[in-house]
């Protein structure tokens, strides 16, 4: 089955394809740890909650039968964290704190893995879903 024309695993295939990404551009940074005067590169951060958001706005939930019963959304306030800088440039003007690329390494690495995992788990609840549970 070609799920590409299903949004939600376009959107997920789209965010896996940023973490790769990103997990090139965290190996680069670390790789270039002890090079003169590199600064670290960042990828701007891929929203996927906003782009999720907007395909939920799409779709309108109905009630076609006494039993479904009724969805509710609440939002919920976040806190803003603000990044703080803790990490100064070495004697050789080099931004990269090896400490800080690696926790990005993990990081990206966890939020792949659980889109990874949404996407293989949707993909078969589609496979039930077509095919019965063989």
């Amino acid at each position: 089955m070609d799920y590409s024309s299903i949004k939600l695993m376009s959107l997920m295939k789209t965010s896996m394809a940023w973490h790769a990404e990103n997990q090139d551009v965290l190996a680069q940074n670390i790789a270039n740890a002890d090079t003169p005067g590199y600064k670290p590169k960042q990828l701007v951060k891929l929203d996927f909650e906003r782009l999720a958001l907007a395909e939920a706005r799409r779709l309108e939930m109905r009630a076609t039968s006494p039993s479904h019963q009724q969805g509710t959304h609440s939002a919920q306030e976040f806190r803003d964290e603000k990044q703080r800088k803790t990490y100064e440039t070495t004697p050789v003007e080099n931004a990269v704190a090896l400490e800080e690329q690696m926790a990005l390494v993990s990081k990206n690495k966890v939020e792949f893995d659980t889109v990874s995992n949404l996407y293989r788990k949707t993909a078969g609840l589609f496979r039930i879903a077509l095919l019965g549970n063989r």
